[in-house]
């Protein structure tokens, strides 16, 4: 008797569909993707219809000007520097180790955890850009201005609490942000030109 030819059953693919879309969101939940964070920056409310622009006066002593010209090179109160020096030069411009005549005026004041201390708390650093600046070169000199408030910052937790800044409680980084409050003035960019 002749055998008689089986036949392979096929394969029900008909939930295959459903599988590969079950698989498909179980990795996108359970991957992480890297997300690019923005700069720390909180813009100033827009302001009122009715509101008069208000004219701050800086006493000279007190400012820093960093300039960013067309050719991004950076040039602090007017003298030309690396990137690379920008933030000693911030730190020491900000501390004023000396209270030197030229650098921001120092005034007692009272801070939680500190007691009476001599900060320099009018200083104003004004980043400004000239229209041909690369971004690249204005996100460096962010970074630098940052770097220098985070080392001061963390300079000073570690003296007073023993701990970096990030890692003291929300009093304590308030009272060193009184110590080394963040005064960063941002100039809308302008054609200052550069030199070659």
């Amino acid at each position: 008797m002749a055998r008689k030819k089986r036949k392979t059953p096929g394969i029900n693919g008909s939930s295959s569909a459903d599988i590969a879309f079950m698989l498909l969101i179980f990795f996108l939940i359970t991957t992480s993707m890297d997300t690019d964070q923005g700069l720390a920056r909180r813009l100033p409310p827009p302001p009122q219809k009715d509101q008069e622009k208000e004219e701050m006066d800086v006493n000279k002593r007190n400012l820093m000007v960093v300039l960013i010209n067309s050719s991004n090179q950076v040039l602090a109160n007017n003298e030309h520097i690396d990137i690379s020096q920008l933030k000693d030069k911030v730190k020491e411009f900000i501390e004023n180790p000396y209270n030197d005549e030229h650098k921001p005026e120092k005034i007692e004041t009272d801070i939680p955890f500190f007691g009476n201390m001599m900060i320099t708390k009018n200083h104003v650093i004004s980043l400004q850009n000239d229209r041909g600046t690369e971004y690249q070169a204005y996100i460096q000199v962010q970074n630098e201005l940052a770097r220098a408030y985070n080392e001061l910052r963390d300079d000073v937790s570690m003296k007073k609490f023993g701990k970096a800044y990030i890692d003291l409680e929300e009093e304590q980084q308030e009272a060193v942000r009184v110590v080394y409050k963040q005064n960063i003035s941002e100039a809308e960019p302008k054609n200052y030109g550069g030199t070659k």
